[in-house]
């Protein structure tokens, strides 16, 4: 309100707080939801070892996630007396907040599928091993292109060109490495943040075509099939 959004009314500023506040409410009512069976089950003596560490991990993540929240709410907005820049929250902390909750949301899915799906024993050949591995590259390369996503919403990134495949006339902008030192580019500039975005997209997209050709070659469950098949689908709506 003191740096920007002087005229911002009262219903206007009650809409944000709303969002701000459904957020909050929501996130404590997933950690119950984590923590309160979790409990009741390990009381009831239900869990195996191997599953009570499972389940101590994801009630920590789940703790870590409200703690990383939390810290970015307390922070701040980042104001930049020497900028005309708008005061936004940090887009590192912003990509911590998101990093975590997607390391919780597939730790917890590939959890429950664990347990509700019996393990297809396939024999493991070099082409199988192939298969996995590279499954394993691609969602790390789908991983960092969703963070690097939180540093375009973080600086507004997505608002600098508005023209594809080129950013505006040129194929790589002029102002892809005006920061110093360098490094600073990759998470500050929001240019190269947005470059960099498209980048990783492109090749997330690539990477899982080539992952769902790969797998046509090889004899593998319905199952999994139709997950590499989904994959793909989900990609190119994506």
């Amino acid at each position: 309100f003191n740096s920007l959004n002087h005229d911002m009314t009262l219903a206007e500023f009650k809409f944000i707080w709303y969002m701000e506040y459904s957020h909050r409410m929501w996130g404590r009512v997933v950690g119950l939801a984590y923590i309160l069976p979790a409990a009741y089950f390990w009381h009831r003596g239900w869990l195996s070892r191997p599953l009570k560490g499972c389940v101590l991990a994801l009630c920590g993540l789940v703790c870590f996630q409200g703690l990383l929240g939390w810290y970015m709410v307390k922070s701040g907005l980042e104001e930049k007396p020497d900028s005309y820049d708008i005061p936004r929250v940090s887009q590192y902390r912003l990509a911590a907040h998101l990093g975590s909750a997607l390391v919780l949301y597939s730790a917890s899915l590939w959890t429950g599928l664990s347990l509700l799906l019996p393990q297809h024993k396939l024999p493991e050949t070099h082409q199988l091993l192939r298969l996995r591995q590279y499954a394993h590259g691609t969602t790390a390369l789908i991983f960092l292109t969703a963070l690097s996503g939180a540093f375009v919403a973080g600086l507004d990134a997505g608002l600098v060109y508005n023209s594809f495949p080129k950013m505006g006339e040129r194929w790589i902008p002029d102002d892809l490495l005006a920061f110093s030192p360098l490094l600073r580019n990759i998470f500050e500039n929001p240019t190269t943040v947005q470059f960099d975005h498209r980048i990783l997209g492109i090749a997330s997209v690539t990477a899982v075509t080539a992952l769902y050709l790969f797998s046509r070659k090889i004899p593998l469950p319905h199952r999994t099939r139709m997950a590499v098949t989904s994959l793909l689908a989900v990609a190119c709506v994506q």
